[in-house]
């Protein structure tokens, strides 16, 4: 391929960055402009992130029109209005998570981009974890044989200690403990990170759910300034998975000593397959053959890499075929976290 990539970054938040620098380094692509809803941010960031022709609007940008593809780094509740704008112009899409704030949304999106024709992929960043890709290689090929029950868990702990800052001051925490500055809480937050580390790696998604979601008093009157600390601290789900297997899936911010770590623990009928992840570092072991009889557990040493998300989806702008994770997975898992937030999901309910 010849002709590079020409793609717009639609808001410019800290995230963004970590897009440009991404898509900078990849030489298949040209930034050629960003858009802010204050055009003086949106010049700034083009300055400092080498991100092409400022804008103050998504419209602007439409108008003009000169590039192929977007990465939509905008709040969650702009994923929704800015994607349809977007798909509409036909132009191929890289949206941050969650793709939006509710599965009817979602869905819209998913059947929208799929009835456009464009590329269309959720920024899922741990699927660029290479002990992720092992792992969903290894059940898939039979090495712990069926998969008969699993845990996973996404730790954080930043109600707890002051590692990320202090969360009682800074809004940029307080936003996230308060329904009405836009907060899910943890499920919404780190929930959909956890059902897809999950899922993806046992090849199943769960037909049945009970969901139990908890909000822990934290300051008096449960108050900070204009932040009403509503939003779920902690959130478990108790699933069943398509071939039987039963499982534990949760999240929360008060687990202590960890600061951003996803585990998953799977077993079957032939061994078990543990994965931990904390950005720094991966650790995948199985206990499988002969060790099922001495409970021994062996690392699994990986020397491969997984190109990440950003890669992925310039890749499958090139070959012309969607990649994986796609609007649809996204919407997909949605589903199942609205699920969660009702009064059937309490009491068990199929999904």
């Amino acid at each position: 391929m010849t002709k590079k990539v020409r793609l717009f970054v639609l808001g410019t938040g800290g995230m963004a960055a970590a897009h440009c620098k991404a898509f900078n380094a990849d030489p298949r692509v040209e930034i050629v402009g960003c858009a802010d809803i204050e055009i003086s941010r949106a010049e700034k960031f083009s300055t400092e992130n080498k991100a092409g022709k400022a804008f103050g609007s998504l419209d602007e940008a439409i108008k003009w029109g000169q590039f192929d593809a977007v990465t939509n780094v905008t709040p969650d509740s702009i994923h929704h209005p800015t994607t349809m704008k977007i798909l509409a112009a036909k132009k191929h899409i890289l949206c941050e998570k969650p793709l939006a704030e509710n599965f009817t949304l979602a869905n819209e999106m998913a059947a929208t981009a799929e009835k456009a024709g464009v590329i269309n992929m959720v920024n899922l960043t741990y699927r660029g974890v290479a002990g992720l890709q092992a792992a969903k290689r290894l059940i898939a090929a039979g090495e712990i044989g069926d998969v008969r029950h699993v845990e996973s868990s996404y730790r954080q702990s930043w109600l707890v200690g002051n590692h990320w800052g202090a969360w009682d001051k800074l809004p940029m925490w307080l936003w996230r403990l308060s329904e009405k500055h836009g907060s899910k809480g943890v499920l919404g937050d780190v929930g959909i990170h956890i059902l897809d580390f999950t899922t993806f790696a046992i090849g199943m998604m769960p037909t049945n759910i009970q969901a139990r979601l908890k909000t822990f008093h934290k300051a008096p009157g449960d108050k900070i300034g204009d932040y009403v600390l509503d939003a779920n601290d902690s959130a478990t789900m108790s699933v069943e998975f398509e071939n039987g297997a039963l499982g534990v899936i949760h999240a929360s911010r008060f687990m202590t000593g960890y600061g951003n770590t996803l585990k998953l623990h799977v077993f079957g009928t032939k061994g078990g397959l543990e994965l931990e992840n904390d950005h720094d570092r991966t650790i995948l072991r199985i206990c499988s053959g002969d060790d099922v009889h001495t409970q021994a557990w062996r690392d699994i040493v990986r020397t491969e890499s997984e190109p990440s998300n950003y890669h992925k989806f310039i890749s499958a702008i090139v070959d012309g075929k969607n990649g994986d994770p796609s609007f649809r997975r996204a919407a997909d898992l949605q589903k199942i976290l609205d699920l969660c937030y009702s009064e059937e999901a309490a009491a068990g309910a199929k999904i």
